[in-house]
């Protein structure tokens, strides 16, 4: 068995300027670290318990089966913010049928995030007789 000590996802943005502006400026991630330099430097986000990686280039965008799940504190909140900032919303926050508060959006090369609201009494916030 492989015991991971730490884990990260890692993005080959198309245009790794615009990508730091996204996940930086727009989405407001906190930086863990950076390394190297030039336009393909590495920049590594805080993601709650783990971590996102943007470095390098790529001379296509990711595969649409590539996808982020941040889970926040308030989706509705998260919405404004991030429309205040230009952020373009693919599909606003909708309480789901499996009971999670879901808002999608995309980053600069098309890799789908989706922004999860967990409600109190959602199972995975609330198991009764634990």
């Amino acid at each position: 068995m492989v015991h991971v000590l730490s884990s990260r996802t890692l993005l080959r943005p198309t245009d790794p300027e615009r990508s730091r502006a996204f996940y930086g400026e727009q989405l407001g991630l906190s930086v863990y670290r950076e390394f190297g330099t030039g336009p393909e430097r590495g920049t590594v986000y805080f993601l709650g318990g783990g971590f996102l990686e943007v470095s390098g280039r790529a001379q296509t965008p990711p595969s649409p089966a590539v996808q982020l799940w941040l889970q926040v504190e308030d989706v509705t909140a998260a919405h404004e913010e991030l429309l205040s900032k230009g952020v373009e919303i693919v599909r606003p926050p909708v309480r789901e049928p499996w009971g999670l508060i879901e808002m999608w959006l995309s980053d600069p090369d098309g890799t789908r995030i989706v922004l999860v609201e967990v409600p109190a009494e959602h199972p995975l916030r609330y198991r009764p007789g634990i």
